[in-house]
């Protein structure tokens, strides 16, 4: 009962607590259906139960906030609904619809009591936010942006946003690595969380990353393992798909098995169902570009064998030919030779006697030209200091002259000159 002090009526604080709980327990009787986000499950695995936190927001922005109870029996049927109905469990991040009863208590305030969640509903908001998405890239003319970028002819070099310990991703590195025609692609691992509300920003962090060096990269591939409808509904959001949209280089998807298309995956430049496909979708560009190298090379080996058979068949013809007409000119350059031979022989035989001729008149004429027989026919030769002298006008009265004569010389002096 409350106390009266100083004419004021005092309540204690667990009085104030247990008329709001008798006032909320008399008032909410019944259970209602609520929609909410399911901002964080809080499940203890020690106890079994869950506290989720539940909010509801108005342009992103939180407008309601509340806590829940979700006891261990109850978290465990709906969980195992969630798995059987859409292959994944119960988590963070999604909108639910689900059932509660408003409870008081003085320690730990105002809560609700969740007994059921519909799984159906989680698909529904899952398809409605998807197909939100889907009209808003269309009209921003960016569903197709990515998808009209021109794909290289041969890829080999791979930016790859994953888990490293993802089983897709081994599948997709056993495929590349050890394919049977040698082909080698290089790749470059980004790790990111795939799942649940933090892959969003993980993997748009990653892309700003790549993008920061994309002259370094043909292509991005974003590969993750299998998964239901609510493991994907992070691929559907608006600004993950639109940071693929619009990435300078074409962007892979191989992010599950699902047969219902993200968001992601849509405005990609390509979407392989899984890992492995996407290795063989990267593997057939190499075949598309190797083949027909390969027959070019063989036609090439063909034609060079065709051509090399011919010029040697033409060169065979040619040296063929060449000895013989090299036969035909040497026997005529002989004959022709012999014949010059011979009248060379002929002509040099009449020039050693025409010059034989000629000398012997020389002969003739230098014995005729002899001063010797001068002398011995009665002439004389007078010289002056040792050069002969033919006038009279080299000598002055008074030189010593010297004249020759056959059989001696005599020695006189000028004593007068008669012109």
């Amino acid at each position: 009962m409350p106390e009266v002090v100083n004419n004021r009526t005092i309540f204690s604080l667990l009085e104030v607590s247990k008329s709001v709980q008798k006032t909320i327990a008399e008032r909410y009787k019944s259970l209602y259906w609520i929609k909410a986000e399911m901002n964080k499950l809080n499940h203890y695995v020690y106890s079994g139960h869950c506290y989720p936190e539940l909010v509801e927001k108005t342009n992103g922005k939180v407008v309601a906030e509340m806590r829940s109870i979700l006891w261990k029996t109850d978290y465990e049927r709906i969980n195992t609904q969630f798995i059987k109905l859409l292959n994944e469990p119960l988590r963070d991040g999604i909108q639910v619809l689900f059932q509660a009863g408003l409870t008081y208590d003085p320690m730990h305030g105002l809560s609700l009591r969740i007994v059921d969640i519909d799984p159906t509903f989680v698909l529904g908001e899952l398809e409605r936010e998807k197909k939100e998405n889907i009209a808003r890239l269309q009209h921003e003319g960016l569903f197709d942006a990515n998808k009209k970028l021109s794909f290289p002819l041969v890829p080999k070099r791979l930016a790859i946003i994953s888990v490293e310990t993802s089983k897709g991703l081994s599948d997709f590195y056993k495929i590349i690595q050890q394919n049977a025609w040698g082909y080698c692609i290089e790749t470059t691992l980004y790790p990111a969380l795939l799942q649940g509300d933090k892959s969003i920003p993980s993997i748009l962090s990653q892309l700003a990353n790549i993008a920061e060096q994309v002259e370094k990269y043909d292509a991005v591939a974003i590969i993750r393992g299998g998964g239901g409808e609510v493991g994907l509904s992070s691929y559907n959001n608006y600004a993950l798909a639109r940071a693929i949209a619009i990435f300078p280089i074409p962007v892979l998807t191989g992010i599950g098995h699902s047969t219902n298309e993200t968001v992601s995956e849509m405005v990609a430049y390509k979407n392989a169902i899984t890992p492995s496909e996407l290795a063989d979708f990267l593997i057939q560009h190499y075949h598309n570009f190797a083949i027909p190298v390969e027959q070019l090379q063989e036609r090439l080996i063909r034609h060079a064998v065709e051509r090399f058979s011919s010029e040697k068949k033409l060169l065979q013809d040619f040296a063929q030919s060449l000895m013989w007409n090299s036969k035909k000119t040497f026997t005529q350059e002989q004959h022709q030779l012999q014949i010059l031979s011979q009248r060379m022989q002929l002509f040099s035989q009449q020039l050693l006697k025409d010059q034989h001729s000629t000398l012997e008149n020389l002969e003739r004429i230098l014995k005729l030209a002899d001063p010797k027989r001068l002398l011995e026919r009665g002439f004389s030769i007078t010289t002056f200091q040792g050069r002969a002298v033919s006038s009279v006008q080299q000598l002055q009265d008074g030189d010593s002259i010297e004249t020759r004569l056959l059989d001696g010389s005599v020695s006189s002096v000028v004593v007068k000159k008669n012109v």
